[in-house]
């Protein structure tokens, strides 16, 4: 499994939570800086993010990647409608969380989420009269 992560950098912890509930080994990380311009347009700078890093048609669509999203919300939104026109799927998602308690600040992987599933779900509840 491929993560590409473009936020905080994932520790080794990290690495054995994300192996332990998907049920596959990482076999690399992608790391992503994803600090924006906020003067210029995000749509175009999603898109040189994603041409940065390489990957072909057969890659996004073939691979099996897990994200961790970017913090800032609109620009998470806009990667996401990218890797979805990309992979033809919306990919799954890390959610991180603080360890209570934890000094320095440490964060643990609270859960993965399959958002083709989500979105799969609620297409279905469109349908219902």
């Amino acid at each position: 499994m491929k993560i590409i992560n473009f936020a905080h950098p994932l520790t080794e912890n990290n690495f054995m939570q994300i192996e332990r509930l998907t049920q596959q080994k990482v076999d690399s990380v992608i790391s992503i800086p994803s600090q924006f311009d906020p003067s210029v347009d995000f749509v175009p700078q999603v898109n040189q993010l994603i041409q940065s890093m390489n990957m072909g048609s057969h890659d996004w669509q073939t691979e099996t990647i897990l994200v961790n999203l970017p913090s800032l919300n609109t620009i998470a939104a806009v990667l996401l409608a990218e890797l979805h026109g990309r992979m033809g799927y919306f990919p799954a998602i890390l959610r991180l969380r603080a360890v209570d308690g934890a000094v320095p600040p440490q964060f643990e992987v609270a859960e993965i989420i399959n958002l083709q599933s989500v979105r799969d779900a609620a297409r279905k509840l469109r349908t219902e009269v």
